[in-house]
């Protein structure tokens, strides 16, 4: 069996990427019946998440909010359009591509989150909400301090970032 050469390494059980992928998985396998259920991919269901608590977003803020690459955007968003979901919104900027959820959408969002938020709570109930909602701040601040090494010139977020589910009075 090979030996790595750095006996320094930590395990692989204790590679923050890889907890970090695999939490992401598991949780994602606890939400994605819901949206499967809709016909959303899990990419369109972020931009409708992140829509419902906007008014209009541009393409680069749901970008960076949803963590999806531009070219990918552009076909989200040809689907959620031809879906009735969302639409285009005006703007004084001819560069900036403004989009807000429909009513359509909106119901759609309401009617997922309905459906989800059971398995939410049960989540909340066998991890403990308090922790949860420990641990979102916690990976909002670990994001944080990673950008912030990657652009040592940046400043540290001065707001959190919004939790997750937060939402017209849900928990």
């Amino acid at each position: 069996m090979p030996k790595p050469a750095n006996k320094a390494l930590r395990k692989f059980e204790k590679s923050l990427p890889i907890a970090l992928l695999r939490t992401r998985e598991a949780t994602a396998r606890l939400f994605k019946p819901f949206i499967d259920s809709h016909d959303l991919t899990m990419p369109q269901w972020r931009v409708l998440r992140a829509l419902a608590e906007a008014e209009a977003l541009d393409a680069k803020t749901l970008a960076d909010r949803c963590v999806i690459l531009p070219p990918s955007l552009t076909r989200i968003f040809r689907g959620l359009t031809q879906r009735g979901l969302i639409e285009q919104v005006d703007c004084t900027d001819a560069r900036r591509h403004m989009v807000r959820l429909t009513p359509a959408g909106m119901a759609l969002f309401e009617e997922v989150v309905q459906e989800s938020e059971p398995s939410y709570r049960a989540l909340a109930a066998a991890f403990g909400a308090d922790r949860l909602d420990t641990l979102l701040d916690l990976l909002n601040e670990l994001r944080d301090t990673v950008q912030t090494m990657q652009d040592p010139g940046s400043e540290p977020a001065t707001e959190p970032a919004p939790p997750l589910r937060k939402l017209a009075g849900r928990r």
